[in-house]
């Protein structure tokens, strides 16, 4: 977008982007193009549609362009608009908080099955970056008590704003993992998406993720079980008989946690799978 004397309608900016971005190798470059300039605009993305011919002002195309410098080198877009959709609530994300990814929502089903005749209770999530597992379940179970954890103070701050902004009440507590939970056992549920993903993984994972999302928040270190082995350990002393675990894992981990499981102690262990085909929920009651 060099030539000065150019008019840039918004059908014009968006196959430009787009092809810068398909140059570089960007995943979706139609898709991240069109999120940008509506977050510019304040449009939606089929608003966008319904007025190509639209020109734009050189303050939008400056502010567009600082966008697309910005995801050339690597930043995801939910950074860039400061949003990401889950569960079909908008929540405020940012680097202090890994971006809630569309296959978590699994997680957040199973929750709800779990639950589901119970008309009242106390669940808790551990390690909640930005809160949207919290908030979701919190919209669908209003009558419940949900109580949200996190190590880091920096996402505990996400997480509350997210949860004021969408008028949810929740209970944030600091520290590492089932340590807050103590005080407030026993639990009718926990879950979790905690890191899973070992050092040499990391490796593997798309610059945007890599280099962008908190390394705390994605990967425990070496052993990408850790942080799940001490979740199964310590979960059976924090819940009421009969309640139930629910934890999001990797490809590949579904026979270890299942094992995992079921060495503590749970039963009605068992191991959903994603709509890619892949290991995604796994989950135990504790006996009654």
């Amino acid at each position: 977008m060099s030539e000065p004397s150019q008019t840039w309608t918004i059908l014009a900016v968006l196959n430009w982007t787009a092809q810068r971005f398909t140059e570089a190798g960007l995943g979706s470059p139609r898709l991240d193009a069109e999120v940008l300039l509506a977050h510019v605009l304040g449009y939606s993305r089929v608003q966008l549609y319904t007025r190509f011919d639209q020109p734009l002002e050189r303050t939008e195309l400056d502010a567009y362009r600082e966008l697309i410098r910005r995801r050339l080198k690597g930043e995801p877009v939910a950074y860039l608009t400061g949003t990401k959709e889950f569960w079909s609530l908008a929540f405020k994300v940012d680097p202090r908080v890994l971006i809630p990814r569309p296959e978590t929502e699994l997680l957040v089903e199973t929750a709800l099955e779990l639950t589901a005749d119970l008309p009242a209770g106390v669940l808790a999530d551990v390690g909640t970056g930005s809160g949207a597992i919290a908030c979701a379940l919190k919209k669908e179970r209003p009558g419940w008590r949900v109580l949200a954890t996190d190590v880091s103070g920096d996402a505990l701050a996400v997480a509350r704003e997210n949860a004021a902004r969408l008028g949810l009440d929740l209970e944030l507590l600091e520290g590492d993992l089932e340590a807050p939970l103590a005080a407030h056992a026993p639990l009718d549920l926990l879950v979790s998406n905690p890191p899973y993903i070992d050092a040499a993984e990391l490796a593997t994972l798309q610059r945007e993720v890599r280099d962008h999302e908190p390394r705390l928040a994605l990967s425990p270190g070496t052993d990408g079980l850790a942080v799940i082995r001490r979740l199964v350990a310590a979960a059976a002393a924090l819940l009421r008989p009969g309640a139930a675990l629910a934890l999001e894992i990797g490809t590949g981990q579904g026979a270890a946690v299942r094992a995992l499981l079921a060495g503590a102690g749970f039963v009605e262990v068992a191991v959903r799978r994603d709509y890619a085909g892949h290991d995604r929920v796994a989950t135990g009651r504790r006996p009654a």
